[in-house]
């Protein structure tokens, strides 16, 4: 019998190495790559976000596409309420906090980040995501799913608020204990701060 979750790793692994090398070409990839090795391969193994996305993924284990798609609807329209329950959860937690610290140590080169669970939800988060299920976007689709150690770059857009060229690296986020993907990271990266630090 064919088991459709390891087919569809192996077929995000091997999709990953296309995308790799595609994505080679790409000036930019080289600076964010050098980036993600000195920052964000560091953040990922920190404890407090181990712990929390494993605790998330037990506490979640149950839920039904269906219940998923309601949360992320839910968050969708809390964005745009003076009252938002669960945005201000996952907000408030201590993982996220951790990530702001992080986000404002990087002194400008850091947009975003947030850190997402074995289904594509997230689970802490520096600034408010437009929504709460990444499940259905390559920034999980390309880490979580294609295995340990991978990572995805993605291409660089000019964004119109700050007039500003801007990328995001993600990575899948392993177990040290177990070996196992649990989730995966994503850091919004300002190119043309990261291009003046030189880092």
């Amino acid at each position: 019998m064919i088991h459709p979750i390891r087919t569809l790793a192996a077929a995000g692994c091997l999709f990953g190495l296309f995308a790799s090398a595609a994505q080679a070409a790409e000036p930019h990839v080289e600076l964010m790559e050098r980036f993600a090795e000195r920052t964000v391969r560091q953040w990922i193994s920190e404890p407090i976000l181990i712990a929390a996305i494993k605790a998330q993924n037990a506490r979640y284990a149950s839920l039904t596409q269906s219940q998923i798609d309601s949360l992320d609807i839910q968050w969708r329209t809390e964005t745009a309420l003076s009252r938002k329950p669960l945005i201000t959860e996952v907000s408030g937690n201590e993982l996220s906090k951790r990530l702001t610290t992080l986000k404002a140590e990087a002194k400008g080169v850091v947009t975003e980040v947030f850190v997402m669970d074995n289904r594509g939800l997230n689970v802490a988060i520096s600034d408010i995501t437009s929504d709460y299920w990444q499940g259905d976007e390559d920034k999980w689709q390309k880490t979580f799913l294609a295995g340990p150690g991978a990572m995805f770059i993605d291409p660089v857009e000019l964004d119109s608020s700050t007039d500003s060229f801007q990328s995001a690296v993600s990575f899948a986020v392993t177990d040290p204990e177990s070996g196992e993907v649990i989730g995966a990271i994503t850091v919004g990266v300002d190119i043309d701060e990261l291009k003046r630090r030189g880092t």
